[in-house]
């Protein structure tokens, strides 16, 4: 038995700065620009090991046993969801079913505005909740492109539009590596941060227009945003509290755009907006793009061709999110593994905790209801019914793992950095600090999710980096873990719009190389504003409005 150490070199400073590196060297190496994701997760892990075993005393077969526990868990479930998912896309857009998707959403209306609220916001937040790291900026970055949008208006608007499904995304993936490192409940977590940004799911769709087209231009289409965003906000607060975590997104996003297309209807712009420019934009870097994708209507065999693989995905994933389906399964389709060397080798001590508490570690290996699996048997249903034979799809299979490997790698070692961090103490130490902000920590804390999206690219990284450290410092302060856990997610979602990943990745898909600072400057000012308004509502929900807190 091995007790943590949280002040091992004797001075509260020092040590908090030694606990810190790790996590620094992440984001120096990510922000820098010059070091690819996934290699400055495998330097910081290393840096994490060294340490936690040469400055937190940590046995060096407990740091190797907790890293490589965190290897498997960043894959299965969170990598298994992500690969299967991108799996799925890229069938759709091999057999052009994306295409016609595509041509089926830009055809509702004429207006650009109706269109930003459509693709950016409501089917963006269908591709976040299906795959997110980035392939939602990039689906509709390329979509609104098609249409004639400009380059920084399609990247920009995109950015903006993707942010209050984020936490959400790839099937709960946030949630599920917030669950790992906290050991809090994913269903009391989902359902917190279900709690918190329905309201900024009411209020990005205003921002998003606002942001293209003015207040006046904001002002003349208003009950359609409201539409959006209420049909989003409140199945986002309903399916999080009272379903999953898992099919928030998918859900509210195909409420929300059955709702707006109905809406529309009974109910048009007086005027229609035609023009695809920035109200606001720079003539010198927003030019319209030379090319636009066919805008021929789409037949009713064709609409239900664009649309099958993911009608398919809606009801897979409403089973295997069920209780009915997955209590069963687990009982009779699971392997535990306690961690030999490792499972109640490690025990917590005052004052991170009341009295010393031991840390199992016992890898629950569902494989049948994982969500990546349903995901999988979806994707080859949908293949079969495109007209794919089964070479092909193995072969395709094979591409989608290469085309992936970076991501996954960087998603495991991320989630071994997390794993090594609570196992060694390390984020108790950096916790303890934290605790230091007092009354405004709620505030701050939720700035640090910011903080970590807006540096890694990532909320399921942020949330596995800080999701410890919130936890601690929450109980040190006598907060309810659950709401700083949930804040730091809900924040971080408002820094993926400035994260280097998801830039490069607008500018990737719009085509507008060498412009990412131009992206960057003009969401940088939404981003910031956003997430201040998160951390004040958090700060109410902490002290004020008590009771939208879930307690365990």
């Amino acid at each position: 038995m091995w007790n943590q150490v949280y002040n091992p070199l004797g001075n509260e400073w020092l040590s908090t700065l030694v606990a810190a590196i790790p996590v620094v060297v992440l984001l120096a190496l990510i922000a820098s620009g010059k070091v690819k994701a996934h290699l400055a997760a495998v330097i910081a892990l290393a840096a994490a090991i060294c340490i936690a075993i040469w400055a937190f005393t940590m046995p060096a077969g407990l740091a190797l046993r907790a890293s490589v526990f965190g290897l498997v868990t960043g894959f299965f479930p969170i990598g298994w969801i992500v690969l299967n998912v991108i799996f799925l896309y890229r069938l759709a857009v091999e057999k052009g079913s994306f295409e016609l998707l595509q041509r089926t959403i830009g055809g509702v209306s004429p207006d650009r505005r109706i269109q930003l609220l459509l693709i950016a916001f409501s089917f963006g937040a269908f591709f976040e909740g299906a795959s997110g790291f980035g392939t939602p900026v990039a689906v509709t970055g390329a979509m609104l492109m098609g249409l004639g949008f400009s380059p920084l208006a399609a990247a920009g608007l995109s950015l903006i539009a993707n942010t209050a499904p984020v936490a959400y995304g790839a099937l709960g993936t946030p949630i599920q590596g917030l669950a790992s490192v906290t050991g809090l409940d994913p269903f009391l977590l989902g359902a917190m941060v279900g709690r918190q940004l329905p309201l900024f799911s009411l209020i990005v769709p205003f921002w998003l227009i606002w942001a293209f087209a003015g207040f006046k231009g904001m002002k003349e289409i208003w009950p359609a945003i409201l539409v959006t965003g209420v049909s989003f906000a409140v199945p986002q607060f309903l399916i999080s509290n009272f379903v999953n975590p898992w099919i928030v997104d998918i859900g509210a996003s195909l409420i929300s755009m059955a709702c707006l297309i109905g809406f529309l209807k009974i109910w048009q712009p007086r005027e229609l907006w035609l023009s695809p420019a920035l109200r606001t934009r720079d003539d010198s870097v927003g030019t319209m793009p030379a090319t636009v994708a066919s805008t021929t209507p789409v037949t009713t065999a064709e609409m239900w061709r664009g649309l099958l693989p993911w009608i398919i995905v809606c009801i897979v994933l409403l089973v295997w999110g069920s209780d009915w389906f997955k209590v069963p399964m687990n009982k009779t389709f699971v392997w535990n593994y306690p961690i030999e060397g490792l499972h109640n080798l490690i025990s917590k001590v005052p004052p991170v905790v009341a009295k010393p508490t031991t840390e199992g570690a016992v890898f629950s290996f569902t494989w049948l209801t994982y969500t990546g699996s349903g995901m999988l048997i979806a994707a080859i249903l949908s293949a079969f019914l495109m007209g794919f034979n089964p070479v092909r799809l193995v072969k395709a299979y094979g591409e989608t793992i290469w085309a992936v490997r970076y991501s996954l790698l960087t998603i495991a070692a991320m989630l071994a950095i997390g794993t090594l961090t609570r196992y060694s103490g390390i984020d108790a130490t950096l916790g303890l600090a934290f605790a230091h902000a007092g009354f405004l920590y709620p505030f701050f804390g939720t700035l640090l999710g910011w903080l970590g999206v807006a540096l890694t690219g990532s909320d399921t990284a942020s949330n596995v980096l800080f999701g410890g450290l919130q936890k601690i410092t929450a109980e040190q302060l006598g907060l309810s873990p659950i709401l700083m856990a949930a804040a730091n997610s809900s924040g971080g979602v408002m820094g993926k719009m400035i994260d280097a990943q998801s830039i490069v990745v607008a500018s990737t898909a719009t085509n507008w190389f060498g412009h990412e600072g131009s992206i960057l400057r003009f969401v940088f000012k939404h981003s910031i504003t956003l997430a201040c308004l998160v951390g004040v509502f958090v700060m109410l929900q902490a002290y004020v409005f008590t009771g939208m807190i879930i307690h365990p």
